[in-house]
């Protein structure tokens, strides 16, 4: 269900596809994936500098460099063959994971909303992992790089969907380029979030007035751009999973819900100048409450169920698959 400047980079992908040459077609796919991956993107840098929370200084960078070379071997080695042999061999399932995949950016959409409205937040009652010693810190990584897997899956499905109609090959060098690019755009700014009270601290101990002020100024405003950031990534996977379901269910033969969103659509389409932001916003907007619906129904549902599994989720959110905290709790990485 494209509108707006959704359209607009289908459109520019495809008039890229019809007149450039093999490796311009490449890069206007991998362009085009990337872009309706982009919500995912989003969440993936929202959730990960909460691993590293309250850890020392110098074992930050280590710890994301780790979690960035296992999110790599995610892609690469477990989950771009899966999908380069599902596309080739039963192609028809590939809506149905994708599906799937929008089902799960509902639910953890759904879920951050429903905790902040019950005002639930219980991170900072957690020691850093570096204070419970060198095994915990290897848990959180691994829990790390288990989460980054899930978000991985549904990039690399959201990617494929996209390219569906290249050859296996072009597929596959698409796909490749999508998940060096993204891991990379990922991490590099989790590195820079994370690191970004150090630079500030640095910079309040220089003799220069402007030095000192911008320092004071990282350091006390990086709370409010990690919970702009998680704000964000929580509307764009209610708005990316609200999308893919309602054009799944439109593929899918139930045409309601996408001509009922299209229709709202249509009349701010014609604005002069602004009419295809306006449709993209308008767009956005149904989508993202599409999202929170489907997600609060799929809560309503799992959510009772996951409480009494092994391996079922914390109460914040993500799956528990860090140390515990010394009182016994379960660990919780994110409300």
């Amino acid at each position: 269900m494209s509108g707006g400047l959704v359209a607009l980079l289908d459109d520019v992908a495809a008039l890229a596809r019809i007149a450039a040459a093999s490796v311009d077609d490449v890069a206007a796919g991998a362009a085009k994936a990337g872009a309706k991956a982009a919500g995912v993107v989003i969440d993936d840098a929202a959730v990960t500098p909460q691993y590293v929370s309250g850890a020392d200084p110098s074992r930050e960078l280590p710890m994301i460099k780790k979690i960035f070379w296992g999110s790599i071997r995610n892609k690469l080695l477990i989950i771009l063959p899966a999908l380069l042999l599902i596309s080739a061999f039963i192609p028809w399932i590939i809506p149905f994971i994708l599906m799937l995949g929008g089902t799960y950016l509902c639910y953890e959409g759904a879920e951050k909303v429903w905790h902040k409205l019950r005002g639930g937040h219980h991170e900072e009652d957690e020691a850093p992992a570096v204070e419970r010693g060198h095994d915990a810190e290897a848990k959180v990584v691994k829990g790390a790089i288990t989460t980054d897997f899930i978000l991985s899956c549904e990039i690399m499905v959201i990617s494929m969907n996209e390219v569906a109609t290249e050859s296996i090959w072009v597929r596959a060098f698409i796909l490749v380029l999508v998940a060096f690019a993204i891991t990379v755009l990922v991490y590099g700014a989790v590195a820079l979030i994370v690191k970004m009270d150090d630079i500030g601290v640095h910079l309040v101990g220089k003799d220069s007035p402007r030095s000192k002020r911008l320092g004071r100024l990282l350091v006390t405003g990086m709370p409010a751009v990690l919970a702009t950031i998680t704000f964000v990534g929580t509307i764009a996977m209610l708005w990316v999973g609200g999308h893919i379901m309602l054009q799944g269910a439109h593929d899918l033969g139930w045409h309601a819900p996408y001509d009922l969103v299209h229709g709202i659509e249509h009349p701010v389409a014609g604005v002069a100048v602004v009419g295809g932001l306006l449709a993209w916003l308008v767009n956005t907007l149904c989508s993202t409450v599409v999202g929170l619906a489907w997600g609060l129904i799929v809560l309503a549902v799992v959510g009772p169920i996951l409480k009494v599994l092994p391996f079922g989720k914390a109460k914040g959110g993500h799956s528990e698959s860090a140390a515990p905290a010394p009182n016994g709790a379960p660990d919780e990485h994110h409300a």
